[in-house]
């Protein structure tokens, strides 16, 4: 095959491309596989994230030769199929081993994965492992339960704090009670109050009548006359007064009658005058 055909090329182009593009190869027999069946094998695997398609042995012989897919070479034995996968190994290797079970025809040879090869029984161990979206589930949930834990922990510290201390408030006999005041205490305040009330009320009327009294400057109010009720003073005044009057009354008619007693001639009576007489009456 020192000049092969156009054709044999482009298939041996199409093999090498195609293992460089996938992540891992299963080689797979597919001898007594009915074409519907073979077609319901692509599906599901096209489904899993592979790609199946059968080659020529020799074909593929000269695709891998020098290549770090030449392990395969070993495998390449009877009818081959081979399955491409371009997603998760798992699953593709999952959906070979259940299609196998439904038809024994088709056969699981082993497969090259990083440049190691995998035998049927490893394969067979990718398959039962769950798929890549299962994995990674439950790896982000080993990685949240740690950190919903703590969280738990740390809710949990003061919650129980707060239980401790209203156990031990109500072990005691409940919350302890406000403490008495001292009566002296309540009653300097109550003093103190009556003080600042009597200052506020002396100093409310002494301010209106400041006011009073500068209204009374500005505004001259008009005086009435009152009469005003007597005195010990004008009592004493009036009959001190009183007594002078008659004391000087007296005096004046004793001089008077002396006078005229002097002035009559002897053997003259004052009487038939009667002036005399009548002084006196006045004067009394």
């Amino acid at each position: 095959m020192d000049n092969p055909r156009p054709e044999k090329v482009a298939v041996i182009d199409e093999v090498r491309a195609r293992l460089d593009d996938a992540q891992a190869t299963v080689i797979t027999e597919y001898r007594g596989l009915t074409v519907a069946a073979l077609a319901n094998l692509r599906k599901s695997l096209t489904a899993a994230g592979g790609d199946y398609k059968v080659f020529k042995n020799t074909l593929v012989k000269r695709a891998i030769d020098g290549s770090p897919h030449a392990p395969l070479d070993e495998l390449l034995v009877g009818p081959t199929a081979i399955a491409f996968v371009h997603g998760d190994v798992s699953a593709v290797a999952k959906a070979l081993r259940d299609f196998s079970r439904t038809d024994a025809h088709l056969v699981v040879k082993g497969g090259l994965l990083d440049g190691a090869l995998l035998s049927p029984a490893q394969l067979a161990a990718l398959a039962d492992l769950p798929s890549r979206d299962v994995l990674l589930a439950r790896f982000a949930g080993a990685l949240q339960a740690p950190l919903v834990q703590l969280a738990s922990l740390l809710q949990a510290l003061p919650r129980n704090l707060a239980y401790g201390l209203k156990a031990l408030v109500d072990e005691r006999g409940g919350a302890p009670a406000e403490a008495a005041p001292v009566p002296g205490e309540e009653a300097e305040p109550a003093a103190t109050e009556t003080a600042a009330t009597e200052t506020a009320e002396a100093a409310a009327p002494a301010e209106t009548e400041t006011a009073e009294t500068e209204t009374a400057e500005t505004e001259p109010a008009e005086t009435e006359p009152t009469e005003t009720e007597p005195t010990a003073t004008d009592t004493a005044t009036d009959t001190a007064t009183d007594t002078a009057t008659d004391t000087a009354t007296d005096t004046a008619t004793d001089t008077a009658t002396d006078t005229a007693e002097a002035a009559v001639p002897e053997g003259e009576s004052p009487v038939a005058d009667g002036t005399l007489e009548e002084e006196a009456s006045e004067g009394e």
